[in-house]
């Protein structure tokens, strides 16, 4: 076993044992009993190992309890690539073949976002856990069927909002909640581009919706589905709140090249106490990067960055000294494999970094791990589908207000138990 290896279980273990940091993030629950399944595993198969797909591969291998078994995809150049990662999985055509083989105990959607909804329905009704890549519907109400799928069967739902399991986001949420930065008044979020990296090389002119799905609206909702939800997911998150209302604009103004979605967006969504989170993206300038600035009355939180600025009054010695005992300890363990995207926030004052250096990852390791953990007990850890939920459902909301001009209100029938909302009561007969 590699020292990597030794460090990520020594790293779980801890994390099983963390009681006041899974009390605070409790989907991180997941990993309470990682103690008693080092001898089990979780036979996986993987449906779309394309770009992404073969992205997660990569950490799950690493994983002494995941085994990859089996691998689907139409397109052959896929099957090769993940047939490098896991080549003793056997190849499926047809992802129904896949869930069929009752010795798989759970798959991993990575296929293009038209093609998530009845997948997943399909994974659920055939006995298997599911990861989803986000957004785990192209609409709302496909958000709705899985999620209440998920409920009926009550198989184990993972989404990759990987944030959720990033030890930089998780401490940012301390010092939020703790107050240690004020009382929270507004939300900035943002991701900015210039490369074009939906527009993939095609081997034919034929393939170019199947390869460059992220383009058409068809299949796609563009930026909403593939960059906002995380950052949305993150405000809410720190507000402990789902906002009321969203408005916004889009256009295409720079891309030429025969896509659909937008190449620009920017959007306000108002909670029920008036604050607001705004949220900008552009695919042509990077200049101002992709980053969350968690504004609050004594200081300012941007954990893309790795960073606090504190505005006049540091935090309490006495917070910064349990912040530094046991969560770095803890954290210090995680064997870095880089971020799953590229573009950080320049610093533009010197701050604090939340956990002793640079931001290095992104949680997505941890979060393939939980999935695992989560699969081989069965267990559902709490607010871990609620939270992939409404992230994909308030990136599919915000796309229907770009679409409508409009101001929206969040749609009761989308609403379930959670934080402030109240699933809608039927009318007794």
């Amino acid at each position: 076993m590699t020292e990597g290896q030794i460090n990520r279980r020594d790293f779980i273990r801890k994390l099983g044992a963390a009681g006041a940091l899974v009390v605070a993030t409790p989907w991180l629950s997941a990993f309470s009993e990682v103690a008693h399944t080092g001898n089990e595993r979780c036979r996986l198969g993987i449906i779309g190992p394309g770009s992404r797909g073969t992205f997660l591969m990569g950490f799950l291998v690493k994983n002494p309890k995941a085994e990859i078994v089996a691998v689907c995809d139409i397109y052959q150049p896929s099957i090769d690539e993940a047939l490098k990662i896991a080549p003793k999985a056997k190849v499926y055509r047809d992802y129904r073949e896949l869930l069929a083989d009752k010795s798989i105990d759970a798959v991993v959607i990575a296929t293009p976002l038209d093609e998530h909804c009845h997948m997943v329905l399909d994974a659920f009704d055939a006995g298997k856990h599911v990861f989803c890549e986000k957004s785990i519907g192209y609409d709302m109400d496909q958000c709705l069927q899985i999620y209440r799928k998920h409920k009926e069967t009550g198989r184990v739902f993972f989404s990759g909002q990987q944030r959720l399991f990033d030890p930089c986001y998780i401490k940012a949420m301390e010092l939020v909640h703790t107050g240690a930065i004020g009382e929270i008044g507004a939300i900035n979020a943002q991701w900015y581009r210039s490369d074009n990296l939906w527009r993939r090389p095609i081997p034919s002119p034929d393939m170019d919706r199947q390869i460059n799905w992220r383009l058409y609206r068809d299949r796609s909702k563009g930026i909403m589905t593939e960059l906002a939800c995380h950052q949305l997911q993150v405000g809410t998150w720190a507000l402990r709140q789902l906002p009321e209302t969203v408005v916004g604009t889009g256009a295409l103004t720079y891309w030429k090249d025969g896509r659909e979605v937008y190449d620009n967006v920017h959007l306000i969504y108002r909670f029920a106490d008036g604050r607001q989170m705004t949220y900008a993206s552009v695919l042509f300038n990077k200049f101002y990067r992709v980053e969350e600035q968690i504004i609050g009355s004594k200081g300012n939180i941007e954990p893309e960055a790795g960073k606090y600025y504190m505005a006049e009054i540091p935090p309490a010695p006495a917070f910064l000294k349990l912040m530094n005992d046991w969560e770095n300890k803890l954290f210090d363990n995680i064997p870095f494999a880089g971020t799953s995207w590229a573009p950080e926030s320049p610093s533009k004052n010197k701050g604090e970094y939340i956990t002793g250096g640079r931001h290095l990852m992104d949680g997505t390791s941890l979060t393939l791990d939980a999935f695992v953990e989560a699969s081989i007990t069965g267990k559902q850890p709490p607010r871990i589908a609620e939270e992939g939920y409404y992230a994909s459902i308030l990136a599919l909301w915000g796309h229907e207000a770009l679409m409508s001009g409009q101001v929206l209100e969040f749609p009761e029938k989308y609403k379930l138990d959670y934080l402030n909302h109240q699933t809608p009561k039927t009318p007794a007969l």
